[in-house]
């Protein structure tokens, strides 16, 4: 893929198009491309997390087992996994292994830092962006434990 496929790749990712063109090409070059072959792990839950991957091709199973029980979900191209793992240095909750051939373009932390850095118009969205996803899921836990309260 060329600079600008993975521009355009960024930029389907509803969390990183906050971003800007700017910033994404900055990230698209600082970006590797890794491939996953089938079955692969990609990372695995209690791995350190340092960087974020957009699916680019093929798929993956994204896997997170507690005490709730086992979840899976299936990440497909233009889906950013870890994102994260971006922002924080944190343990992987979850194992990612994949489906079939696929390819991912690894984003590390430290690039992504670098790039929120240079760009602050691009950090005060994706700031904005992320106080109000937490601000809608504490409403939401909150209605949830109402609703589940004698």
């Amino acid at each position: 893929m060329s600079i600008e496929d993975d521009v355009r790749l960024l930029a389907s990712v509803p969390t990183l198009q906050l971003l800007g063109i700017d910033a994404l090409r900055v990230l698209a070059i600082g970006s590797e491309t890794r491939r996953v072959r089938r079955d692969e792990a990609l990372f695995r839950a209690g791995d350190t997390a340092d960087a974020g991957y957009v699916v680019q091709a093929g798929a993956l199973r994204v896997s997170h087992e507690d005490e709730g029980g086992y979840r899976e979900v299936v990440a497909g191209p233009g889906v950013l996994i870890g994102e994260l793992a971006l922002l924080v240095e944190m343990q992987r909750p979850s194992t990612a292994v994949a489906i079939s051939e696929s390819s991912v373009l690894r984003i590390s932390r430290s690039m992504f830092q670098r790039v929120l850095e240079g760009h602050p118009d691009a950090a005060r969205r994706l700031r904005d962006d992320l106080a109000s996803r937490t601000s809608q899921a504490a409403s939401d836990m909150i209605i949830a434990s109402s609703k589940l309260a004698p």
